[in-house]
């Protein structure tokens, strides 16, 4: 069985930092893409950024110049460094992970972890 495991998540104030990570734990060959996307009350679920096995970054543009994704391949992990936090970064984050095992490739999501970030 393949699980996602996050955290990091808390309560900031704007302006400030945290760091999310996420492991990858279970019978698997390789793992592909991994990102994070995130969802606020009442709003759809959107990307936040993404990374390639290459280490190749995409970022949505309101994130663009704060946030930092990256990825530790020996370790199945995947980060997600937020600096300059704002008020309308505030949602729950989630990790989302494509994985090739024996049998079927697996698109898989993280449980969540909630981030609050205050005036």
């Amino acid at each position: 069985q393949v699980q996602l495991v996050e955290s990091g998540g808390g309560l900031v104030q704007a302006g400030g930092s945290l760091r999310l990570s996420c492991v990858v734990s279970g019978s698997i060959f390789s793992i592909n893409v991994m990102g994070w996307y995130r969802q606020a009350p009442g709003k759809q679920r959107e990307l936040v950024a993404s990374i390639t096995t290459g280490s190749r970054a995409n970022y949505a543009d309101s994130v663009k110049g704060r946030f930092t994704i990256s990825r530790d391949n020996a370790k199945n992990t995947v980060y997600l460094q937020m600096n300059s936090l704002k008020v309308e970064d505030t949602a729950v984050y989630y990790c989302n992970v494509h994985v090739f095992r024996e049998g079927p490739d697996l698109w898989l999501w993280g449980q969540g972890t909630q981030v609050t970030v205050s005036s």
